[in-house]
């Protein structure tokens, strides 16, 4: 068995604020394998957007620290926490790329869309000026850009949001990374543009076999891009599996949540999309038991009280709820969940 891309484990990465320490990131574990999409899902704050940015070494350090114990091994042999900022550099667009949520603030807008592709490759690769040129043409075709040639010598501002965010991912693929996150990637576009981008990193995927990680809180995305999901609520992984399995057979009260306030097609719309009540608690002071106790309609005693572990659904499928405990009572899924993902 090949090894993984990426192995993260006990991920613990906190905020050092004037009241006192924001705990973002709650021992979060999780591997990537080659050629592997993984979906990162939950609602705005649970942490996902700091593990990610945490993995490039990204989120700014004070006031964020990184706590002892934490690993993120890449590639079987760098852990990245360890790194010196200088190394840190070496990896950043060369071993792993990362497409930012909003392509409008991350472009530079003094700089030709060509000269920001070739900026990582000229900083990574011994290529000259025209090599370089040249390479940041072909991945504008790659990324489905019309007229490349003309678009190299084009500043964002004449880009239209969705070609914007396909110069983005370019620069992301400038240097061939082993490893690519996609923080939001559709966020700031509109949905014909977001289906188009969501196929383009469909594509990539099979060409160059990249492992890619896509934060999102969009489960139209997720059903149609990943392979693995893992849903994360208040800095914790609260399940994790295959696509299927999230989609078809989800364990956790949460991920239900989340399913049942997607639109679906294939059933009646006449009934109002479900939201999940209360908001998600204050990570100044988590609760000591489940994170999610408070919002959920199965919250038994134990909940409040003690943290739930992983407990195993299958081989490959995880959640971390009391109600998987054998001693538990059984719970049925809420009606229309389940049977909404295709693979």
């Amino acid at each position: 068995m090949a090894k993984p891309v990426l192995e993260v484990k006990d991920l613990r990465v906190s905020f050092k604020m004037y009241a006192g320490e924001v705990q973002a990131v709650r021992g979060v574990s999780f591997n990537l394998n080659k050629g592997e999409v993984l979906a990162i899902v939950g609602e705005s704050g649970c942490g996902k957007s700091v593990t990610a940015q945490t993995l490039m070494r990204l989120v700014p350090t004070p006031p964020s620290y990184i706590k002892e114990g934490s690993s993120i091994l890449f590639d079987g042999k760098l852990e990245i926490t360890e790194l010196t900022e200088k190394k840190m550099e070496q990896v950043r667009g060369a071993e792993i790329g990362m497409i930012f949520q909003d392509p409008m603030t991350s472009l530079n807008p003094t700089m030709t869309i060509g000269a920001q592709i070739s900026e990582g490759i000229l900083k990574h690769q011994k290529v000259g000026k025209t090599e370089a040129m040249k390479r940041a043409t072909e991945l504008l075709t790659l990324v489905g850009m019309s007229n490349p040639e003309e678009r190299v010598h084009q500043y964002p501002h004449e880009l239209s949001g969705g070609m914007r965010q396909r110069v983005m991912i370019a620069i992301a693929l400038a240097c061939n990374p082993k490893l690519l996150i996609a923080d939001e990637p559709t966020t700031a576009l509109d949905v014909t543009i977001q289906a188009q981008i969501v196929d383009l990193l469909r594509d990539i995927q099979k060409k160059t076999d990249t492992s890619i990680i896509i934060i999102t809180h969009d489960l139209g995305v997720v059903a149609e891009i990943a392979h693995r999901v893992l849903v994360m609520y208040a800095g914790k992984v609260v399940e994790q599996g295959p696509l299927n399995d999230i989609f078809y057979n989800p364990r956790h009260p949460y991920t239900w949540g989340l399913l049942r306030s997607v639109p679906r097609l294939d059933s009646d719309n006449s009934k109002e999309l479900e939201s999940i009540p209360g908001s998600p608690p204050d990570l100044y002071a988590p609760p000591v038991g489940c994170a999610f106790a408070a919002r959920c309609p199965y919250a038994m005693e134990i909940c409040k009280e003690k943290d739930p572990a992983h407990f195993d659904v299958s081989d490959n499928h995880s959640s971390a709820c009391w109600l998987m405990h054998p001693d538990a009572p059984k719970v049925e899924p809420p009606v229309g969940i389940g049977g909404h993902a295709h693979g």
